[in-house]
Parts: C-alpha cells; sequence; structure tokens
C-alpha cells in the first residue's frame, strides 16, 4: 500500500513512475469508500485525483498558495496533506470539513464554497506576492462550469492583463469551452504542451525580428498561425486574447503528463492557463454514466451504488407544486442557476422545458434576466438556494424591487443545511431580504402551507416575492395555518414564544415541556416576516409582555428586533424579551439537529430559557 505510508505532500514528491501510478488507483478506492460512509462530493473528487497528485509532485502547497474554486474537489488534496485519519469524521460536526478551511491545514490556502471566485482571489495573492518581493507560485484551480459565472471572466482579464506569474488550470469535466477538431487538432494541442515547443518559439521569434525582411516572414507566419489556430484551438485564442499562454488541453487522467504541463507552467512566469480534461466521477461507473446525481451524495452501497430514499422534501413538493401552477397559466417559467436537481425542477425541466431556464452558476445573471421576463408579461420564478441568492443582492434591490416587479424567489436551504457548513447554511436571506422595499417574504412550516403559500405567491400577490424553506422533509408540523401574517398555535398566559419556518416545531415542543413544570405557553407562528403591518402585529401580540423569538438566522435585523421595535414604538413595550438566533457568526458544518443544540435553538434549550426569562 502506497497511499497508508503518505504523511505529507514530500512523500508524494519521493514516488517513483509506477508508486505515483499505484498511489492515484489507491486514492480512488479510498475515496470510493470514505464517500460511501460518510457521503460527500463524490463525482467532483473522483475526476481531480490526477491532477491533485500532479499538483503535490511539483508544487510545496504549504508556501504555494493553491486556490481551489468551489473546493468541492479538495478530497484528495486532504488526504495527501495529512488529513487521511480524519476521513471517517467528514462532514460532521467536530470533524473534518468537506471544503478547503485554512484553520485545518496551512495546506489550505482560502475558504472556498463558492464558484466563480478561484481566479480572482488568487490574482489578488500574486498581487500580493509581488509587492512584498516574496517567491511563491499561485494557482487556481477553477472548473469548466465555474466560467459560467460571471466573475470567473472579471478575474481572468484582469489576470492576463496583469501579467503576475500566475497558473490557471482548468478542470473541463464536461461542459467544454469549445469543441476540439480531428486528429489534426489533438496533435497541435500535445505540441504545444511540451516545453520545447516553446523554446523553439522564442528563439524563431528572436531570429526573426533581428531584420527587415524577418519581420515581414514572421508577421505572414503569425497570421497564417493564427488562423489555424482559430479554425482547430479556439479555446487557445479566447485565453491568449486575455493575455495568458495557453496550455492543452492535457489528458487529466494521465499523470505524468500532467505533471509535465504543471512543470512548463511554472516556468513560463507569465500568466498562463492550463486546459485539463478531465472525467467526473472517474474510475466508478455509476457516478461516470450520472455525474449530477452523483455530484452530492448520502451514505450509500459501494458495491450496488443504491442510496438511501430521502423521501418527499420540500424541494420536491415545490417542483411538483410549480408544475400544476405552471399548468394553469402559460405564463409560468422557471429558472435555476445549475442547480435543477437540488431545487426540484428536473420534472418541470422535462415537461415544460420550453419554459425552463438553467443559466449556469450565475445567480445574478437569472435574478435580472427574471426581472426582464416580468416586466414584459411573464411569471418568472427563481428556484435558488439560500446562500448563491446572496450572489445576487444588487439584482434583487436594483432591477426587481426598485421597480416592484412580480418575480417569485423559491429560497431553498434556509436555515441550517447541515455537512456543508459556514459557506452554505442559509442564515441571512430572512435579514436581508425583509430589508428590501417592495419584497413580501413568505415562510412555510410545513408542505401543505408551501403548496399554498407558493400559490399565492404566484397568483395573488404583488411585486417580488419570497418563499423561503429549508432542505429536507417537514417534521411533525402538517398543518396548513398560512392565512394572514401570524397565526396563534397554542394559547398561554404565562409567556409567548414565536417563531417561523420549520422552527416552529421546537416553540411547540418546547411549549409542551413548560405546560409539565406548570408553565402556560402561547405559541405564534410568523407566516410572512415582511412586511410587518403594526396593526398585525398589535393584535398578534396583544397582551404579551414576555416574549422569547427562536430564529435560524443573525441576529441583526432579525424578526425578533423588529417585533420588539414595532410594539416599542406602538406604545405596548414588553417587560421582558429574549431573542434566541445565531448572533453574529458562521456555524460550522454539522447535522442540522446538532447545530441547533449547539446553539440553543433545541426545544429543551428554549424551554430552559423561558423558565430564567419567568423568575
Amino acid at each position: 500500500m502506497i497511499l497508508e505510508n503518505i504523511r505529507g505532500p514530500e512523500d508524494v514528491k519521493a514516488l517513483t513512475r509506477r508508486q505515483t501510478e499505484l498511489l492515484c488507483e489507491e486514492l480512488h478506492h479510498f475515496l470510493l469508500r470514505s464517500v460511501a460512509e460518510t457521503g460527500g462530493h463524490l463525482a467532483s473528487n473522483l475526476g481531480a485525483v490526477e491532477l491533485t497528485v500532479a499538483i503535490h509532485r511539483v508544487f510545496d502547497t504549504s508556501r504555494d498558495r493553491l486556490v481551489f474554486d468551489v473546493g468541492h474537489q479538495c478530497y484528495a488534496h486532504k488526504a495527501l496533506t495529512g488529513r487521511m485519519a480524519q476521513f471517517p469524521t467528514l462532514r460532521q460536526y467536530g470533524g473534518l470539513s468537506g471544503f478547503p478551511k485554512p484553520n485545518e491545514s496551512v495546506h489550505d490556502a482560502f475558504v472556498a464554497g463558492h464558484a466563480s471566485n478561484s481566479v480572482s482571489v488568487a490574482l489578488g495573492m500574486a498581487r500580493a506576492r509581488t509587492l512584498l518581493g516574496e517567491d511563491y507560485s499561485v494557482l487556481a484551480l477553477i472548473g469548466d462550469g465555474a466560467l459560467s459565472g460571471g466573475l470567473a471572466y472579471e478575474g481572468l482579464n484582469n489576470a492576463g492583463a496583469s501579467g503576475e506569474p500566475l497558473i490557471v488550470i482548468l478542470n473541463d469535466n464536461g461542459m467544454s469551452i469549445s469543441r476540439n477538431v480531428g486528429a489534426m487538432s489533438a496533435h497541435l494541442s500535445q505540441l504545444r504542451s511540451k516545453p520545447a515547443y516553446y523554446e523553439f518559439k522564442k528563439q524563431y521569434r528572436r531570429v526573426l525580428l533581428a531584420s527587415e525582411p524577418g519581420k515581414l516572414l514572421y508577421r505572414f507566419n503569425h497570421e497564417l498561425k493564427t488562423g489555424l489556430k482559430n479554425a482547430l484551438l479556439p479555446n487557445a485564442t479566447l485565453f491568449e486574447d486575455m493575455g495568458f499562454t495557453y496550455i492543452g488541453p492535457v489528458d487529466g487522467h494521465d499523470e505524468p503528463q500532467v505533471e509535465n504541463a504543471l512543470e512548463w507552467a511554472k516556468e513560463l512566469k507569465c500568466p498562463v492557463i492550463l486546459h485539463v480534461r478531465t472525467v467526473k466521477g472517474k474510475g466508478y461507473p455509476p457516478a461516470e454514466r450520472e455525474p449530477g446525481r452523483w455530484h452530492g451524495v448520502g451514505p450509500f452501497d459501494l458495491a450496488t451504488g443504491e442510496r438511501k430514499d430521502e423521501g418527499e422534501s420540500f424541494s420536491s413538493v415545490f417542483g411538483e407544486t410549480l408544475c400544476e401552477l405552471a399548468a394553469e397559466d402559460r405564463r409560468v417559467c422557471a429558472i435555476t442557476a445549475a442547480m435543477t436537481d437540488g431545487t426540484g425542477l428536473s420534472g418541470f425541466a422535462e415537461r415544460w422545458p420550453e419554459r425552463f431556464f438553467d443559466v449556469g452558476i450565475a445567480e445574478a445573471q437569472a435574478a435580472a434576466m427574471a426581472a426582464g421576463m416580468a416586466k414584459q408579461g411573464l411569471i418568472p420564478v427563481f428556484a435558488v438556494y439560500s446562500t448563491f441568492l446572496q450572489r445576487a443582492y444588487d439584482q434583487l434591490l436594483h432591477d426587481t424591487a426598485l421597480s416592484g416587479l412580480h418575480v417569485v424567489f423559491a429560497v431553498d436551504r434556509a436555515g441550517f443545511v447541515g455537512a456543508d457548513g459556514e459557506t452554505h447554511h442559509g442564515i441571512f436571506d430572512a435579514t436581508f431580504l425583509s430589508d428590501i422595499p417592495n419584497m413580501t417574504v413568505l415562510c412555510p412550516a410545513s408542505f401543505r402551507e408551501l403548496r399554498s403559500m407558493l400559490r399565492r405567491a404566484v397568483f395573488e400577490i404583488d411585486g417580488p416575492v419570497a418563499v423561503r424553506y429549508p432542505r429536507g422533509g417537514e417534521g411533525s408540523y402538517h398543518d396548513d395555518r398560512s392565512d394572514g401574517a401570524f397565526a396563534e398555535l397554542c394559547p398561554g398566559t404565562d409567556i409567548t414564544l414565536c417563531a417561523y419556518g420549520t422552527m416552529i416545531e421546537n416553540v411547540l415542543d418546547a411549549a409542551e415541556l413548560l405546560k409539565k413544570q406548570g408553565v402556560s405557553a402561547r405559541v405564534i407562528k410568523v407566516n410572512r416576516i415582511s412586511p410587518f403591518i403594526d396593526p398585525d402585529v398589535r393584535a398578534a401580540f396583544s397582551g404579551t409582555r414576555k416574549l422569547i423569538v427562536a430564529e435560524e438566522c443573525a441576529s441583526v435585523g432579525c424578526v425578533g428586533q423588529r417585533l420588539a421595535a414595532i410594539l416599542t414604538e406602538e406604545g405596548t413595550p414588553l417587560e421582558k424579551l429574549y431573542l434566541c438566533n445565531l448572533g453574529k457568526r458562521f456555524p460550522p458544518h454539522g447535522g442540522a439537529k446538532q447545530l441547533r443544540e449547539a446553539f440553543k435553538l433545541d426545544a429543551e434549550s428554549i424551554a430552559k430559557k423561558a423558565m430564567e426569562v419567568l423568575r
């Protein structure tokens, strides 16, 4: 076994060619076994094994800066940098993160979780290196999917023009930038990746430009070569026009070839694009056949590929309901940003392909496009994870709310999302959406309420509407009490407990615990967290003197703060108020249940806090 003797990158560098080949095979098996046990990102990591090994044989990531884009392809990197023994805790509370984390290892250069920023970050590091007079390499590892995001091109545009020594590794694993044509293209691609080609090119240019006849010949040859290259290697032209030296395409599963290309890219001392072709899910047939389905997975049976059926979820109920609404009105359209399956829109895409739009990893573009569609009479529904909606904040304000356009935002993964951690928890949308003028924000607590609220959002409410709901399925609350801004679920006289969304289940459980201790707790569910109409708030909280508000969101601008402010302004201030929320922190990765306990948002903690407030 090679892998079990790898303690760090220096051990990788010391391997023979045959040992390196065996290491790649063992890494594939190790990742399969690990993810089958814990769940995680599978297809993307299987596709990046040989590339990762080659990077560690050429560079020293304890000093050289390797910036992952998104970071869900970093498992092999973690295994090779001293963290293999921690894989049984992958994505579990207190365990190994599924994304790069500098506080885990000096080999992790930057926190990553969202797409398209790696080139910009890497350019910043390269500029810092130059200004501080230091010497190390900077690499950005970006997938072709991330190139659907505009920020990637902003970074490429600046990096190419900067002249800074910087290597951008384009991991092209399925959505090729453009098609390479024929055997001649393959031959030229191999030729261009060899150091001898660049040495010849340098000497050729030096000799010809030394005389006037030579200059004429050089210009003629250059125009001829450019024409051929445009026809056979259009990728090269795109990047070279930005100021990069282009190397590739290189077979990303041929470790020696990748290693050779990286060595040459390192020597060039200029902005370089290394185009690497890989297969997502490499080595595991089910993942190769359906890389999208095997992108992020729960535990599964390695031999059969069978995965646990997670059953009905808020995402699937959303997708089914939107199909029903689209059948009633041909103006209803669906938009996603590279999350067709995750947001439950696969059925919609199959049934109404002409009304379904996947814009790639480009949330800002999706929101702006939705605004244009709404302006011209359509009813666009943009299904997006809460954490990714943050990337379209300007479009929410400027393009949508400013004109009061009727765009529906289906905000999936609101609140804790679990194993993906800090970069993916949906803990900010409740506050930033509520701040936007003209925006209505609805919070269903059950599948029935999601169906009702989505129908109202699409057909009854004017202006922009957000319907936010969590990952996974519903709990013990199955009712539909979604009429009006507030609903009283339990009467009570001693204290009022308030929540919205599925957090209402913990509050109801807390009320039951308090009842056993002789405390009469009133439970109020908030259906619409924005806008708050003062008379509605007064009526809902009439007689309330002691209030606890539980929320899976950041503290500043939370619902509890806004309710308290309105009650105070209306002349009915509270005697005691306690806000149960996440404060100004980024929650770590871990199961949602564990995180609620850690942040005192579970039923027992809420009941305990209620007793303290009463005392």
